[in-house]
């Protein structure tokens, strides 16, 4: 049982140490002299634009913005409402509270991740002026992309081992 514990809480930490680099890393459209996240746009990793209300479409940006911090948020809450369980709740009850709250954080990412998919093109051709010459169109994914995607699996993952999950002896 033990060995199951330490397995779950290991699992949930690395969920959120995913979710905090994905939100803050600036790697979610990348070319080979920039890279470009929900924050901010960088040429060559030294010249930074900031992403604020002067872009064209910046709303889609504030709730990829919104919903990523969202889930991690959810997430670190649904750890500490874990602990809290272990030693509250009485055996043979089920972590449902942790898991509804992992669930929401999955959600919540996928939300994020969903519409940056969606969006993306769209955002970055109708700021194109702003970019100057940065060959954006030759971009690709970056690993901060591809992270909250693999976050969405992990704290899925997570939030249906707490549904399962009793507590026993």
């Amino acid at each position: 049982m033990l060995v199951l514990l330490a397995f779950i809480i290991i699992f949930h930490i690395t969920s959120a140490a995913l979710l905090f680099v994905a939100t803050i890393d600036n790697a979610w459209w990348v070319g080979d002299n920039f890279s470009v996240d929900v924050w901010r746009v960088c040429r060559n990793n030294s010249n930074c634009t900031e992403i604020n209300e002067s872009f064209s479409d910046y709303a889609t940006l504030q709730a990829v913005q919104a919903s990523m911090i969202l889930s991690t948020i959810l997430c670190c809450i649904a750890f500490f409402i874990f602990l809290l369980q272990l030693f509250r709740l009485k055996q043979g009850e089920r972590f449902v509270l942790t898991s509804i709250i992992q669930l929401m954080s999955c959600l919540c990412v996928m939300i994020g991740a969903s519409i940056y998919t969606d969006r993306r093109q769209d955002f970055h051709s109708i700021n194109m002026v702003k970019y100057y010459d940065y060959g954006m169109e030759e971009g690709r994914y970056g690993s901060s992309f591809i992270l909250a995607w693999v976050a969405f699996a992990f704290t899925f993952t997570s939030g249906l081992m707490y549904l399962v999950l009793r507590k026993r002896k």
